[in-house]
């Protein structure tokens, strides 16, 4: 008791002691210059710090460029669709930094330029009808034409034609992961039910409609294979919350909603050993095991396990944070040859020839 009483009184006097340095500090500013408007100066001194920002952008711009400007997805697509989409996404990069650039040097030039000054007296008229239309005008040309060519880009991505005898797959997600099912040799997806979804000693983990013709041959796994220039057709359901089905070097996603299917069509045009090739991919790689390899070093000073090397792989991904495991929510992807693929597909167990054990 007696400690927090000389603590709450020594808080009391170092208050009042800062309250009289304060009055203090204002008695020896009495007679110096404390007006709230600008002089020159103070003009002078903004105008050329507006200069500088400028500059500083610029540079820590170029610096950015150089030391982390590598956009490995970029130009690395490995889907037929993914070339639209990278040549979009470079050509709104490029009017976006063009933009940047361009308005960013004005406001500071003009804020340096037009900065105030004693006897300077600013222009000011209400309106310019001429002004107001260039700059309106040409932002929605730019915008509409970015939009149209994004909504012709989205409409060929989605154009998912069964005329195509295309693999249908379905990708089921829950927290934390991911189910694939293929359609079988009919190459129909049987019904589903969340309301079927049995834990038990015969155990239906996806809800599948045991009386359903279509659902007998229905093969479940837990990693994805995809044959190399096959087209695709994904339908996506969610068991519990909003998922996203995401695969970055197929330049695919889609929300997985609960209650409804949703879907997207895409065609594989590299395998896992041929994008295992490319330049991009092996410097990722070397860039990763250099990383892991000090993280080593540290874990077996510590008694630890050593990480293994990191080998690439396609994955299906997780891009909504759907819980507090959903960095972890991933499945790997395999793309190989037609061969590989059907020889792969042919050792699976339908649905209806075998027990799903849960993971």
């Amino acid at each position: 008791m007696t400690t927090g009483l000389l603590t709450f009184i020594v808080l009391i006097l170092i208050a009042i002691a800062i309250w009289q340095l304060t009055k203090i500090f204002d008695l020896s500013q009495a007679k110096a210059d404390n007006t709230q408007v600008a002089n020159d100066k103070d003009n002078n001194i903004n105008g050329y710090l507006m200069m500088g920002f400028l500059m500083f952008i610029y540079i820590i711009t170029i610096i950015s460029f150089v030391k982390w400007g590598d956009l490995p997805l970029i130009g690395n697509s490995a889907s037929e669709h993914g070339s639209s989409v990278d040549t979009l996404m470079i050509i709104s990069m490029v009017l976006i930094f063009f933009v940047q650039t361009v308005t960013q040097a004005l406001l500071h030039y003009f804020a340096f330029k037009y900065r105030g000054k004693e006897g300077r007296k600013a222009l000011y008229y209400a309106d310019n009808d001429k002004l107001e239309f260039i700059w309106t005008i040409i932002p929605v040309i730019t915008l509409a034409g970015l939009i149209l060519y994004g909504l012709f880009t989205w409409n060929e991505i989605m154009d998912v034609n069964m005329d195509d005898d295309p693999i249908v797959v379905e990708l089921y997600a829950q927290q934390f992961n991911w189910k694939a099912r293929y359609a079988g040799k009919d190459n129909v997806l049987g019904k589903a039910n969340v309301r079927l979804i049995d834990l038990g000693d015969n155990p239906n983990i996806l809800g599948l409609d045991r009386e359903d013709k279509y659902a007998q041959d229905d093969i479940i796994v837990q990693e994805l294979h995809l044959p190399v220039g096959k087209k695709v057709v994904f339908k996506m359901r969610s068991q519990d919350v909003l998922h996203s089905a995401y695969m970055p070097h197929f330049r695919m996603q889609m929300n997985c909603v609960p209650g409804m299917i949703t879907e997207f069509a895409m065609t594989p045009t590299k395998t896992t050993s041929q994008m295992r090739e490319t330049p991009e991919i092996i410097n990722k790689v070397r860039r990763i095991n250099e990383i892991r390899a000090a993280k080593s070093e540290k874990l077996v000073a510590n008694s630890e396990e050593a990480l293994e090397p990191y080998e690439f792989d396609y994955l299906l991904l997780c891009n909504k944070i759907c819980g507090e495991s959903h960095y972890n929510m991933q499945m790997k992807v395999i793309v190989e040859s037609q061969a590989d693929y059907d020889k792969w597909i042919a050792a699976q167990e339908t649905f209806g020839g075998k027990e799903i054990t849960k993971k």
